[in-house]
């Protein structure tokens, strides 16, 4: 089972990226997928979920109409399209998968996680 996340990086502020995870090993179509993040020193915070059937999107109020996250079952990826950068974006980006269809903002109800994207917001 593995979940790599990429197209993290360094940009402006304003500026635009979208991550992606790539999953394999499972059927992604059964999992809630979530993306959260970690700034240096900060707990991990969650950012943004998505329905297994894309039918529901949730996203913390820091990143409400900034960011959007999208699903491509067939291609075992999930998306995070992140517009408006602002510092206090930059973060280490992760994905996690939950079985089922119950949303959770808890890391630990999350039965696998990727390593994660950084992301630096910067002039």
């Amino acid at each position: 089972v593995q979940l790599v996340e990429s197209g993290g990086g360094l940009v402006q502020p304003g500026g635009s990226v979208r991550l992606s995870c790539a999953a394999s090993g499972f059927r992604i179509s059964l999992y809630y997928m979530t993306w959260f993040r970690q700034a240096p020193g900060k707990d991990m915070e969650w950012v943004s979920s998505i329905s297994r059937d894309d039918s529901n999107r949730y996203y913390a109020n820091s990143v409400k109409g900034r960011f959007t996250i999208s699903r491509d079952n067939a291609k075992s990826t999930v998306f995070l399209q992140m517009n408006s950068l602002k510092s206090e974006d930059t973060a280490l980006y992760y994905c996690a998968a939950k079985f089922g269809d119950i949303m959770s903002r808890l890391p630990s109800q999350y039965n696998y996680r990727g390593h994660g994207t950084q992301v630096t917001v910067s002039s």
